[in-house]
């Protein structure tokens, strides 16, 4: 974590995971039925889809499915392979990629315009998640 931060890589999001990451060891007091957590894990599922671009947090998915944020991050994970931020990260950079594909808005713009808050911290995550520069990726696709 102290790396990421350092290299100014990790955000506040990514920052309250992986302290809730960390608190997931204590054992859960609450069992819900399979039916009713998939149904909350959905709520926060589709929460994150519909507001991917904005900043939204591991407590306000957790409020719209009704969990604690540590009980939605270890059953988000559980149920989909990876945690709430991962997610919306990947959601992110998705959109980012098709906006660099098919438009000729400026890196900066369609940085802010996925939920980053950083053109430093977009360029140096899609890099390492797509193997090249945005503007090498838009040069490729066109």
């Amino acid at each position: 974590m102290r790396r990421a931060l350092l290299a100014g890589a990790g955000d506040a999001p990514w920052l309250g995971e992986q302290l809730h990451e960390l608190m997931q060891r204590l054992p859960a007091a609450r069992a819900a039925t399979r039916e009713e957590l998939y149904r909350r894990l959905q709520l926060a599922k589709e929460c994150a889809d519909s507001a991917f671009d904005t900043a939204v947090t591991l407590e306000d998915l957790a409020r719209v499915a009704g969990l604690s944020p540590n009980h939605l991050l270890r059953m988000f994970k559980q149920a989909f392979g990876q945690t709430p931020h991962q997610y919306l990260t990947t959601k992110r950079l998705e959109r980012a990629r098709h906006l660099l594909a098919h438009t000729d808005q400026p890196v900066t713009e369609i940085c802010l315009s996925v939920g980053f808050s950083s053109l430093g911290a977009f360029s140096w995550l899609f890099r390492r998640r797509v193997g090249v520069s945005p503007a090498e990726y838009r040069r490729q696709t066109r």
